[in-house]
């Protein structure tokens, strides 16, 4: 049943990664793991009595010292593995692109470059998508895509928007507008994918004035 459901059907292969790309994103998906860790200790603190303090900074201290040796080890395989340094120095080149940002669209996202901005848009899931039954039409929310990577991408624009002046100005310009400032973030992640498809599609360094377009 199965041999005849594969002629029939003609499945696409489901590709397995390279060792070091399954390890390169278990690394990014540990340290998002223990940030998650770190936020909720970060919060008792700030709610429990003093006298319990010393419960929770050893804890905060433990977290903070496993991040940066995991953030080693990503920097250190990508160093390791000619094959990625490529693409890891045009997705660096963009202002709010780090060493995290960059592994977690090398290990997860390996379409990239090689699909349309659409495409690149719905597999990180930050496409809007308009909720329609019948005659009614919601709001336009995003859902699905790869969600680690949304994550990621969320927090380097963070970072980018402080640093990068064209997604500083396409924030500044939608929350003039009204947006809602996840809204307009989450509109510069989109930008930001779309032009990091673009870059690694044609084999070109961050530019400026071409990401205003």
């Amino acid at each position: 049943m199965i041999a005849h459901y594969g002629e029939a059907i003609k499945p696409a292969l489901t590709v397995i990664k390279p060792k070091n790309i399954h390890l390169m994103s278990d690394l990014v998906i540990r340290r998002n793991q223990l940030l998650s860790m770190q936020t909720m200790e970060k919060n008792r603190i700030q709610i429990l009595p003093a006298s319990l303090h010393s419960t929770i900074k050893p804890m905060l201290t433990t977290i903070k010292n496993q991040i940066t040796k995991l953030e080693e080890r990503l920097v250190k395989l990508i160093e390791d593995s000619p094959e990625y340094q490529a693409t890891n120095t045009i997705l660096q080149s963009v202002p709010g692109i780090g060493n995290i940002a960059a592994a977690s669209i090398i290990s997860n996202v390996p379409e990239l470059g090689y699909i349309t901005n659409k495409q690149a848009a719905s597999l990180i899931g930050v496409a809007p998508i308009t909720r329609e039954s019948g005659r009614y039409k919601g709001k336009r929310v995003i859902q699905g895509g790869r969600a680690q990577v949304r994550t990621v991408l969320y927090m380097a624009m963070i970072s980018a928007m402080q640093c990068n002046p064209v997604f500083k100005a396409t924030y500044a310009r939608l929350v003039a507008a009204g947006k809602p400032k996840k809204v307009a973030i989450i509109a510069c992640v989109r930008k930001m994918v779309v032009t990091l498809n673009s870059m690694l599609r044609d084999g070109v360094m961050w530019d400026e004035n071409t990401a205003k377009n």
